[in-house]
């Protein structure tokens, strides 16, 4: 296993790390035991990284990482996110001091742990200076809960904002970012990844399946397995249908199982630190595992390109980070009677 710095913290991790979003009863394993032997078999394997959320199955994913790492804990790089909603309360979520402190007690009893590796927001909070932000979350540092911070699926100005913020107030800054990143998704490749490589943040990519459509189960005219809700407009995509289609020969030419060729293309850019996996069995872990120490040639890469332009995205994740103008009429339009005045 040839780990990575994870930016410039001096933390080490696996190229491959471990996603628990399907630890838990709202889409994923209800089994905690059956989660916890995934882990188990990951952690033998190398992977040091394990990245969770309070708001996966509201907290049931972080329980089943505490109880997994029981005896296990200092050798394992804890991740953990806050920012989604917990509840109905209107203050349970997002990123103010306020939250924040709470929601870190609640991750540190539910993981069964005194400190967290990296904490990191989940998503933007467009209601909160990000240096109410930044502070609560320096003050975690300080008090030695948490060892390093991040963001996540944010985009590249508000990056460099946090960054400046930072370094302006004397707070602690952002050492990573989670963004999602596959051969369907390049667009981080134009801005976000240069950017964190300027910064010098370690990047932590999710879904570099593709939510699946990388792994041969969704074929173009053939019924699929992945009946997840999320996950249906992805599949119905003519577009990225069109891109596994091309894509599975390539793989096939390479001698490697798709989803092989998926993580060790994730993997080879340079500012992209760790590929986390979301295996929902040992059986799919050890398909991946099994690919950890493949290298894709040039001609390959090429190949892939000429498929997926650099840079690009095929189809909008339903995920994915939508700036407020976007989704809020309001917030791009002028008053009624400003227009009836102008």
């Amino acid at each position: 296993m040839q780990y990575r710095t994870l930016g410039r913290t001096g933390i080490k991790v696996s190229p491959y790390g471990l996603g628990a979003l399907m630890f838990g009863a709202s889409i994923g394993n209800p089994d905690h035991d059956d989660s916890i032997r995934l882990i188990h078999k990951a952690l033998d394997a190398g992977i040091n990284l394990i990245d969770t959320a309070d708001a996966y199955s509201r907290g049931a994913s972080e329980e089943v990482v505490g109880k997994a790492l029981k005896g296990r804990r200092d050798s394992v790089v804890l991740a953990t996110k806050f920012g989604l909603p917990m509840g109905d309360d209107p203050n349970q979520r997002g990123t103010s001091r306020r939250w924040i402190m709470t929601a870190v007690e609640n991750s540190l009893r539910r993981l069964q742990t005194d400190h967290i590796d990296l904490y990191q927001i989940q998503r933007l909070d467009p209601d909160t200076d990000v240096e109410e932000t930044l502070s609560a979350l320096s003050d975690l540092i300080h008090s030695g809960k948490v060892r390093a911070i991040g963001s996540s699926m944010t985009p590249a100005s508000d990056i460099v904002e946090a960054q400046w913020v930072a370094e302006r107030r004397g707070l602690e800054r952002f050492h990573t970012e989670q963004p999602c990143y596959s051969i369907l998704n390049r667009s981080i490749e134009s801005e976000v990844l240069p950017i964190a490589q300027r910064y010098g943040m370690g990047v932590l990519v999710w879904g570099p399946l593709g939510q699946g459509m990388l792994t041969g189960r969704a074929r173009k005219g053939k019924q699929t397995d992945l009946v997840r809700a999320p996950l249906l407009k992805a599949i119905s995509d003519e577009r990225r249908l069109d891109a596994v289609e091309q894509l599975i020969p390539l793989a096939e030419d390479a001698g490697l199982p798709i989803t092989q060729l998926a993580m060790a293309f994730a993997t080879t850019h340079p500012g992209v630190t760790s590929a986390l996996l979301g295996p929902h069995t040992t059986e799919q872990l050890d398909d991946l595992l099994a690919g950890m120490d493949v290298t894709l040639p040039d001609e390959i890469l090429d190949r892939i390109d000429e498929i997926v332009q650099p840079g690009t995205d095929i189809g909008r994740l339903d995920q994915a980070y939508v700036p407020p103008a976007l989704h809020n009429p309001s917030l791009r339009r002028r008053p009624v009677e400003e227009r009836a005045a102008g």
